[in-house]
């Protein structure tokens, strides 16, 4: 829907806003989780603001989720090969690989904080993130962990594929 919004807004422009915002009412409403719509003169009218509504300070801005949905989406999608595959440790350590190499570019680009990939993000798949009975079953488990530029905290989320049952 924003995508609809903002080609509308581009083709048509915005009329106008219902409420006024000034800086106090922002003030009132960002920790909150309100995201302003604001009119400035000469500039227009703005989104001002990039809040979510969400009581975790680590999904409390817009740009954190998007980047967090875009990079859990394509990790997922891009091991999913994986399925074809068996579940050993050399297959861990390629899938591993390949997610570190697709974090490196995004932290060279300045997605991720750090000074260091050891500061930016972290990729374990091994024993530590699979029991042996995911082993067994087929399931692969990678726990990923990524410092986005706001909040620098990490975010750890996990990817689970279906992977082909480990020769015993």
């Amino acid at each position: 829907m924003p995508g609809v919004y903002a080609r509308t807004d581009g083709e048509r422009g915005v009329l106008g806003l219902e409420f006024a915002i000034n800086d106090v009412t922002q003030g009132v409403v960002n920790p909150r989780g309100a995201t302003a719509i604001r009119e400035f003169p000469g500039r227009g009218i703005l989104v001002w603001g990039a809040r979510t509504r969400s009581s975790d300070a680590l999904w409390k801005y817009v740009n954190v989720r998007r980047l967090l949905i875009f990079l859990e989406r394509s990790i997922d999608e891009g091991t999913r090969w994986v399925v074809f595959e068996p579940n050993t440790e050399p297959r861990w350590a390629q899938v591993t690989a390949a997610i570190r190499l697709f974090l490196r570019g995004h932290w060279r680009r300045g997605a991720l904080l750090g000074a260091t990939e050891d500061q930016a993000y972290f990729v374990k798949c091994d024993q530590t993130t699979m029991m042996q009975d995911d082993i067994r079953n087929g399931r692969l488990i990678c726990e990923v962990g990524v410092a986005p530029v706001r909040p620098a905290e990490f975010v750890v989320f996990r990817i689970c594929q279906p992977a082909a049952e480990a020769q015993r």
